[in-house]
């Protein structure tokens, strides 16, 4: 499988969950991956599994310095970026009157500040790269108000009209370089731990299971397969939208 053969796909939270599933089926279709993430030793982790089409970039989304470190060195190390892919996120929970301002600029930071600056920085180096796309991972959280979920179903929210006007951007530039937006639902990953503050139980399976009608939990394979859909050219007239994978949540 070649689908990205020759192109160089940079992941960010690749560590866990979608990222690092992301990350793995890219290198299985052909392109060179760059891991990016905070948590540095998993981050190498994944990189070695994947094996040399891999290499491991430490990457704090919040940090512009960052940033432009960890991109400089994939261009200097792969000879440039095609692909990237803004999956870092947190996903604690909090409602309006219990989020302090101190929690609702970290998840902002994370979530948001990270996808504006990937896509700031990233934006010129895939066009001296030849052009190619871009996939934010927004949230359903992001098409609906969550009570339970203030500052993340906010930060989710600007994450999807960014990615619009990114895609805007690209086309008015004539830049080669196509800008999506992934909305999983309920997803068997870490990050579904933090909503319910670190423990998920059986009760809280069986519920938003009853809530999907597909009623189940969606695996991280079953968002990153629509990721590199979205990257792939098999979208190649797809800028400045919203791909919603929730097993029919939103739909009801």
């Amino acid at each position: 499988m070649d689908r990205f053969a020759g192109n160089v796909a940079f992941v960010t939270g690749a560590a866990s969950g979608i990222g690092k599933v992301t990350a793995e089926l890219f290198a299985k279709e052909g392109a060179k991956v760059v891991v990016a993430d905070i948590n540095e030793a998993a981050g190498a982790d994944v990189a070695a599994a994947i094996g040399p089409a891999a290499m491991f970039v430490p990457l704090d989304v919040t940090s512009e310095a960052s940033w432009e470190g960890a991109l400089a060195k994939a261009e200097a190390e792969m000879g440039g970026v095609n692909v990237l892919v803004n999956s870092a996120g947190i996903s604690p929970g909090d409602t309006i009157e219990d989020a302090t301002f101190d929690h609702w600029r970290k998840v902002h930071a994370i979530c948001l500040d990270g996808v504006f600056l990937g896509c700031k920085h990233a934006v010129p180096l895939i066009d001296r790269s030849g052009g190619g796309a871009i996939v934010n991972i927004s949230s359903v959280a992001g098409l609906l108000g969550v009570p339970n979920l203030s500052s993340y179903s906010s930060a989710k929210a600007g994450v999807r009209n960014l990615t619009k006007s990114v895609a805007m951007h690209c086309t008015k530039q004539g830049y080669k370089i196509r800008c999506n937006s992934i909305h999983p639902g309920s997803t068997e990953t870490p990050i579904l731990a933090q909503v319910h503050h670190g423990v998920v139980d059986e009760r809280h399976v069986r519920a938003r299971e009853k809530a999907i009608p597909m009623r189940r939990i969606g695996q991280p394979e079953e968002i990153a397969k629509p990721i590199l859909f979205l990257a792939s050219e098999d979208a190649s007239y797809i800028t400045g939208a919203e791909l919603v994978v929730d097993g029919g949540y939103t739909a009801r």
